[in-house]
C-alpha cells in the first residue's frame, strides 16, 4: 500500500472541518493556551511558501499543547481594511469589499491546504461591521478618558471635569497640549460649554489637534512614519511631504514610562525590546527657556547636558517650528522659505538616519541666553524635528558632533560666530563628548569644576532661580496621527457641534461605511467620504433601518476621516476570546479572566515600532478602564525569519533586444532583469527561451547569446521572496507535488526559525522520501505489517531518544532539530525492521504536530476512531537510554591510543585489570611497567608509564 498524500490530506482536511476538531472551549477545567499569528492582510498575489513559516511554528505548539492536555485557543481572521483594495477601486470602481472578499477566499482556499489547526469558528475581518463595532467603541472611550499621572492610568472624563469643578487645573497632573491655559474653578464653572469642551479636548487621550504629517499626494492620505522610506511611501513608492493639518491624534506618550518598564516583564527577543527603547527614547535633563531678542516669544529647548549651557553658541529649530516664519527678518525670509520648502519633501525618518547631509539657514534672528544675557542667533536645520522634544535645540560645538560639524559647515558665514570651547580639551578638530576626564573653562560659576553632575545641579539651580528652566525627562516617542483621508477604513464614531467633536452613544454603533460613487477626495478637498448623501448606523440587532438613514449635511456632519490601519490589529487577540455568537457586546470579563492574553504570539519583526507598540498602548489603555485584564497583550514573541527566494536574472545589452548568457556578459554594458522562475528548465538555471519569448510581448522577437553548448544560463541571486522579484513559489504547486505535510516539515528543516533562509525546491524530495519511508514503518507493499510482538531495547531506544529531543525541542522552539531527529529515527527503526505497535504508535503520536495528516492517517489504521489531535504526548523513560556499555578512550601518557568499551556497572579496579591485559596496552608499554592507572568511570582511561 503506497502512501497518497493528496487522496490522506484531502481526507483530513474535511474531516477537521466536519467535526470541529480544534474549537476552543471557554468554559473549560483545561489549562489554557493561547497561540497567535500576526494576522495577514489578504492580498490579491496570494501566499507564497515564504509566508506559512511562521504559521507552521504556531501549528506545532498549538497542537503540541492539545496533546499536552491545555485548552488551545489558536484563531485566524484577516486584516481587511486597507490601501491596496481602495487603490484597485480607484483604478477599477469595483467596491473594495468585493475585492476583498476574493482575497480572503484565497487566502482561507490555501491556508486550508496547509493543514493548519486553526479554530475558524472565531474568524476575525477587521472590515466587518460586526468587529468595528468595538473598534469604534473603544475609539469613544479613549475619546472620552484622559491620564490621571497621580494614579498613573487613564480614568473617565467625568473625573477630570470633577477635579476642575473642585480646584481648576492648577493642581492637575496631566498629560495634555502645550498651550493649555491654568484656570481656576470659579473660571472653569464660568466657561461656556463650548469652551469647556475645547479644554478637554487638550487632556483626552484622543484629540484633534493640527500636526506635522507626511503627507502623500500620490495616495491622498497620511502615512506613519514607519509607513514612509526614503521619502516614499512604502506602499506604492510615492512621494511623501511634511504638512500641517487637522488630524485626529491618539495621545500614547501618556503610556510612554509604562511601555519603557512593561518591556522588562515580557519574553521578547533583546533586538524587538532595544527598537522600542530607541523609539521610545528616554532621556533626563532640563527644559530651558531662551526669549527670542527684541519680543516676548520664548523658545523652549530639552537638553540632556545642562552643563554645556556656557557653550551655546546658536540654537536651532525645526523648519515646521511654528515661531520660524514669525521670527525670521525680511532679509533672510526668501532663503529661510526656500529651505522650509525643499525640507517638506523630506520624511522625518529620512532626516533622522542621514547623519552626513548638513544644510540649514539663518533666520536673522536671536534669542538672548537666560544666565548670560548675550546674544544667541538662531538658525533653522533639518536635523532638528518638530515632533520630537521641542522641535529647537540649543546648539553647543564643543560637546556634540552633530553642532560641532554645523558650525565648522557654516564658519564664517552670517549669524554663525566662533566656537566657544567651554572644556580644556582641543576641540580643532572635533567636539569633546565625554562627561568625565575634563575641567569646565569659559563657563562663569562653572569654571574649574570637574564634576558633570556637580556642574549638571550648578547650572539647572540657577535657572530655576531664574525661572527660566526646570530638570525635565523627555521622550522621544511622539502621540500617534490616527486620522487617514482614505474610503476603506473604519469611520470614526464622531459628529461636529458647532465645530466641537461630540461622540456618537454605543447603541448607535457601528457607524457604517457609507456607499460612493468614488473613492477619490471631493472637489472641495474633502477624504472619500465627503462624497457620501446618506450614511446608516446598525441598531442594536445590527441591522439597517430606512428611517436611521442619515443625511449627513443637513444634519449634523460626521468625520469624513477614516482610522489607519493599524486600529483594528491593535486589539484584535480580544475578540478572539469571544465565541463569534456572543460578539454583540464587547469581550465579557468572564472571558478575558480566562484567556488573560496570549502565550504566545508569532509574527514578524518588521512590526516593532508599529503594531507591537500600538497593541501594547491599547492593552493598558483597555487594563486601566477594567476592559482588559492584563497590562501587556502578548507574553512570549517570536520573530520567525524570512524564506528567501533564488531569484533569477536574463541580461540585456543596453538599448537592444538581444539577451546575453551570463558567461558571456564579459564586461559588456548589460541590464540585469529578473525573469519568472518558472521560465527555467528542471529547477536549473538555464532559460527556457520558447517560455520566455511568450512570457512577454515586448520580448517576443528577443535575441540571444549562447554558451558554447547551445544554452542560455541566468544569473542567480538570493533575495527576498516576492512578486515583484518574480521569485515566488506557490505553495499550491508543493501541496499538490509532494503534500503539506512535506511542506510543513521542509520548512521547519531549513534551518532555526529566527533565521532567514534560502527556498530551493530541489531539497523537498529528501523529505517527501522520509515520509514514504515513515510510512512503510506501517506500511508494505501488500497492507499493513504493525505487529503486537515486544519490541527489542534498540527500537525502545531510539524512540525514547527521540522523545526525550523532541519534548525538549518544541519547548525551546527549535523545530529543525526536532525534523533531523526524526528522521535518525525513521532510519534506526528501518534498519531494525520495526515493526512494533509499541513503537509506532507512540511514534504517530510524536509526529503529529509536524505532519499532521500522514499522523492522522496512520493512527486511524492503529485502530483509533477518534482524532490523534488529543491524544497524550509521548514522554520518555530514562530506563529505556541507559548504556549497558561505556566505550572510553584509552590513553598513554595523556595521548588517546585506541578505545574500548566495558560494562557501565563494571568497577575501576575491574577496568583497570582489564586493559592491563589488552595486548595493544603490551604494545604501547613495550614492556615497561606503568606507573599508575587512572580511570575515570564513563569517561577515560589513562596508562601513565
Amino acid at each position: 500500500m503506497t502512501y497518497n498524500h493528496q487522496e490522506i490530506e484531502a481526507y483530513w482536511q474535511a474531516y477537521w472541518a466536519e467535526h470541529q476538531t480544534f474549537k476552543a472551549q471557554n468554559n473549560s477545567t483545561k489549562p489554557k493556551y493561547y497561540v497567535l499569528d500576526m494576522f495577514p492582510y489578504p492580498s490579491g498575489a496570494g501566499l507564497h511558501v515564504g509566508h506559512p513559516l511562521g504559521y507552521i511554528s504556531s501549528d506545532i505548539v498549538a497542537r503540541y499543547k492539545r496533546h499536552k492536555g491545555f485548552n488551545v485557543l489558536h484563531p485566524q481572521g484577516y486584516d481587511s481594511f486597507g490601501l491596496p483594495a481602495e487603490q484597485y477601486a480607484i483604478q477599477t470602481g469595483q467596491h473594495p469589499a468585493l475585492t476583498t472578499a476574493k482575497n480572503i477566499a484565497r487566502y482561507r482556499e490555501q491556508l486550508d491546504k496547509l493543514g493548519f489547526s486553526f479554530d475558524w469558528s472565531r474568524e476575525v475581518k477587521t472590515s466587518d461591521p460586526a468587529y468595528y463595532r468595538h473598534t469604534q467603541w473603544i475609539f469613544a472611550q479613549l475619546f472620552s478618558s484622559w491620564y490621571n499621572n497621580e494614579t498613573d492610568k487613564a480614568e473617565p472624563i467625568e473625573t477630570l471635569v470633577a477635579l476642575f469643578e473642585k480646584g481648576g487645573n492648577v493642581g492637575v497632573s496631566a498629560p495634555c497640549d502645550e498651550d493649555t491655559p491654568t484656570f481656576t474653578a470659579e473660571q472653569w464653572k464660568a466657561f461656556t460649554e463650548g469652551e469647556q469642551q475645547r479644554i478637554l479636548l487638550k487632556y483626552r487621550l484622543t484629540y484633534l489637534a493640527e500636526t506635522e504629517v507626511n503627507w502623500c499626494p500620490g495616495l491622498g492620505t497620511v502615512l506613519a512614519n514607519d509607513e514612509v522610506i526614503n521619502g516614499l511611501s512604502e506602499r506604492g513608492g510615492y512621494p511623501v511631504i511634511r504638512k500641517k493639518m487637522t488630524q485626529w491624534s491618539m495621545r500614547i506618550t501618556a503610556y510612554a514610562e509604562r511601555l519603557l518598564q512593561g518591556l522588562d516583564t515580557i519574553d521578547w527577543s533583546e533586538s524587538i525590546k532595544e527598537s522600542q527603547r530607541n523609539w521610545i527614547g528616554k532621556s533626563v535633563g532640563a527644559s530651558i527657556d531662551f526669549t527670542v531678542a527684541g519680543g516676548s516669544q520664548k523658545i523652549t529647548v530639552f537638553t540632556t547636558r545642562p552643563d554645556t549651557l556656557f557653550g551655546v553658541t546658536y540654537l536651532t529649530l525645526a523648519p515646521e517650528h511654528p515661531l520660524v516664519l514669525e521670527i525670521t527678518t525680511e532679509e533672510q525670509r526668501g532663503e529661510v522659505e526656500a529651505y522650509i520648502a525643499d525640507t517638506a519633501k523630506r520624511s522625518e525618518r529620512d532626516r533622522m538616519a542621514d547623519t552626513k547631509t548638513i544644510s540649514g539657514a539663518f533666520t536673522g534672528a536671536y534669542a538672548v541666553h537666560p544666565l548670560t544675557g548675550e546674544q544667541v542667533p538662531i538658525w533653522i536645520g533639518d536635523y532638528v524635528l518638530a515632533g520630537y522634544g521641542t522641535g529647537a535645540v540649543m546648539a553647543v560645538p564643543a560637546g556634540d558632533e552633530r553642532d560641532y560639524a554645523f558650525a565648522q559647515y557654516f564658519k564664517g558665514a552670517k549669524g554663525m560666530p566662533d566656537m566657544i570651547n567651554i572644556f580644556d580639551k582641543d576641540i580643532s578638530e572635533n567636539a569633546f563628548t565625554d562627561k568625565e576626564g575634563m575641567t569646565y573653562q569659559n563657563s562663569d560659576f562653572l569654571d574649574g569644576c570637574t564634576s558633570f553632575q556637580e556642574a549638571f545641579d550648578k547650572v539647572l539651580a540657577a535657572l530655576e532661580a531664574k525661572g527660566a528652566g526646570k530638570a525635565k525627562v523627555n521622550y522621544r516617542l511622539r502621540d500617534a496621527v490616527f486620522s487617514r483621508q482614505r474610503y476603506w477604513g473604519e469611520p470614526f464614531p464622531i459628529y461636529y457641534q458647532d465645530g466641537l467633536p461630540q461622540v456618537i452613544e454605543q447603541q448607535y454603533l457601528p457607524i457604517l461605511l457609507p456607499e460612493v460613487e468614488k473613492y477619490l477626495p471631493t472637489e472641495e478637498g474633502n477624504p472619500p467620504l465627503g462624497n457620501a448623501t446618506t450614511w446608516a448606523w446598525d441598531t442594536v440587532n445590527h441591522e439597517v433601518v430606512s428611517n436611521e438613514l442619515i443625511d449627513h449635511k443637513s444634519v449634523f456632519p460626521l468625520e469624513l476621516n477614516t482610522m489607519p490601519g493599524w486600529a483594528g490589529s491593535s486589539w484584535y487577540w480580544l475578540e478572539y476570546m469571544m465565541e463569534k455568537d456572543d460578539r454583540a457586546v464587547f469581550p465579557t470579563k468572564a472571558v478575558t479572566d480566562y484567556w488573560q492574553n496570549v502565550d504566545l504570539y508569532v509574527g514578524g519583526s518588521e512590526h516593532a515600532t508599529g503594531h507591537l507598540l500600538y497593541s501594547r498602548f491599547w492593552n493598558k489603555f483597555l487594563k486601566d478602564r477594567g476592559f482588559a485584564p492584563t497590562e501587556e497583550p502578548f507574553k512570549k514573541l517570536i520573530n520567525q525569519g524570512m524564506i528567501l527566494g533564488m531569484s533569477a536574472f536574463v541580461y540585456r545589452l543596453e538599448g537592444t533586444h538581444t539577451f546575453v548568457s551570463k558567461d558571456q556578459v564579459k564586461g559588456q554594458k548589460v541590464q540585469p532583469i529578473h525573469v519568472d522562475i518558472s521560465l527555467l528548465k528542471d529547477t536549473s538555471d538555464e532559460l527556457d527561451i520558447d517560455k520566455f519569448k511568450a512570457w512577454r510581448k515586448e520580448f517576443a522577437d528577443a535575441e540571444f547569446i549562447l554558451e558554447e553548448d547551445g544554452k542560455y544560463i541566468t544569473g542567480r541571486e538570493v533575495e527576498k521572496m516576492s512578486k515583484s522579484k518574480s521569485n515566488v513559489v506557490n505553495p499550491d504547486d508543493i501541496c499538490e507535488q509532494y503534500g503539506a505535510d512535506t511542506l510543513r516539515l521542509y520548512e521547519m528543516f531549513l534551518g532555526p526559525l529566527e533565521q532567514a533562509k534560502p527556498w530551493n525546491t530541489a531539497g523537498i524530495s529528501g523529505t517527501y522520501n522520509f515520509l514514504r519511508k515513515l510510512w512503510r514503518l506501517y506500511f508494505s507493499e501488500s497492507g499493513w505489517q504493525v505487529t503486537e510482538e515486544a519490541p527489542t531495547a534498540e527500537m525502545l531506544k531510539a524512540l525514547h531518544k527521540t522523545i526525550k529531543k523532541v519534548n525538549e525541542d518544541i519547548q525551546s522552539f527549535s523545530f529543525n532539530t526536532s525534523v533531523s531527529q526524526f528522521m535518525i529515527c525513521v532510519n534506526e527503526l528501518t534498519a531494525l525492521k520495526c515493526h512494533h505497535r509499541a513503537i509506532l504508535e507512540p511514534l504517530a503520536v510524536l509526529v503529529a504536530p509536524f505532519a499532521p495528516h500522514i499522523a492522522e492517517e496512520l493512527w486511524k489504521h492503529l485502530g483509533h476512531n477518534e482524532s490523534i489531535t488529543y491524544a497524550p504526548y509521548p514522554t520518555h523513560e530514562e530506563k529505556y537510554l541507559q548504556e549497558d556499555s561505556k566505550e572510553y578512550p584509552v590513553s598513554f601518557n595523556g595521548k588517546v591510543r585506541f578505545k574500548r568499551a566495558f560494562p557501565t556497572d563494571m568497577s575501576a579496579a575491574e577496568i583497570e585489570q582489564a586493559i592491563l591485559a589488552d595486548p595493544q596496552t603490551a604494545e604501547q608499554l613495550q614492556g615497561k611497567a606503568p606507573k599508575k592507572v587512572i580511570v575515570v568511570p564513563n569517561r577515560i582511561i589513562n596508562v601513565v608509564s
